[in-house]
């Protein structure tokens, strides 16, 4: 990934020099204030002003923290299923719908619901995981812009570390429900395929929801990549194309209890 100069970045204000709270916030209001996340304080080259204790190595505790206490909280779920999807979708959509009959069916099921915990169709799955009495959590991050936590988790953890949330989706689910959405959600789907692929996860059911939204993509994957023989056949045997909620629940009952959760 191409990083910026040192010399084109933008000016930073240290907020570690205000004397106050209200000084602190009337400095991130100010105009070109950079706006740092822990992600991007991690993934940023180190610079000479840098100080030992500001390090990367110093900065692994806190992620070690991260990561405890995710498993922790998450020790718990063994028939976890996590949907993804776009945040933008509106409670009118047909997605939001059809998002919220799985999360429902799914908890009818007895299978646990994991989303990003945000609106849009993580708001829906985590809806119809909570009407159907289900285990509903949300793994919300931490990002410069706000990102609401929905109302309908029983439990909600919050990240700094993109990758330490991406480790308790992968961990505590047995499948995944991707519902159309942007690179958060590519990024999700092409993990999970990564990690099949190189037999790091097993036997794991990847469905696609929305046939009209996936099938470039798929004709892509099958007459490109597949072709150029980038990929297997046999990489692509757990996607599951679907437009019904009721078939996306029924190929995950029938993945996990033909005994493939043990396997993963």
């Amino acid at each position: 990934m191409a990083k910026t100069p040192l010399s084109k970045r933008p000016k930073r204000t240290k907020t570690a020099n205000a004397k106050t709270v209200a000084e602190v916030k009337k400095r991130e209001e100010e105009p070109g204030y950079w706006h740092l996340t822990d992600d991007e304080v991690l993934l940023r080259s180190p610079e000479p002003e840098d100080e030992y204790r500001t390090s990367d190595s110093w900065r692994v505790f806190r992620i070690l923290s991260e990561l405890v206490s995710g498993f922790d909280s998450l020790a718990t779920i063994t028939r976890g299923v996590s949907v993804f999807g776009s945040a933008r979708t509106r409670e009118d959509d047909p997605l939001y719908k059809a998002a919220q009959e799985t999360g429902y069916l799914l908890g009818t099921a007895g299978f646990e619901i994991i989303t990003g915990g945000g609106p849009g169709i993580m708001e829906a799955a985590n809806r119809g995981a909570f009407d159907a009495g289900a285990r509903s959590v949300g793994c919300n991050i931490e990002l410069p812009f706000e990102q609401a936590a929905n109302p309908y988790q029983n439990k909600s953890l919050s990240f700094k570390y993109f990758f330490v949330r991406k480790t308790m989706f992968i961990k505590y689910s047995n499948a995944y429900v991707i519902f159309p959405g942007g690179f958060g959600t590519m990024d999700e789907l092409f993990e999970a395929l990564t990690l099949i692929q190189t037999r790091k996860i097993r036997n794991f059911p990847v469905v696609l929801f929305g046939s009209q939204y996936w099938r470039g993509l798929l004709t892509w994957l099958t007459s490109t990549m597949l072709n150029e023989k980038m990929i297997s056949p046999e990489d692509l045997s757990l996607i599951h194309l679907t437009d019904s909620p009721r078939d996306a629940v029924d190929f995950i009952i029938k993945t996990c209890y033909a005994g493939n959760i043990e396997e993963k």
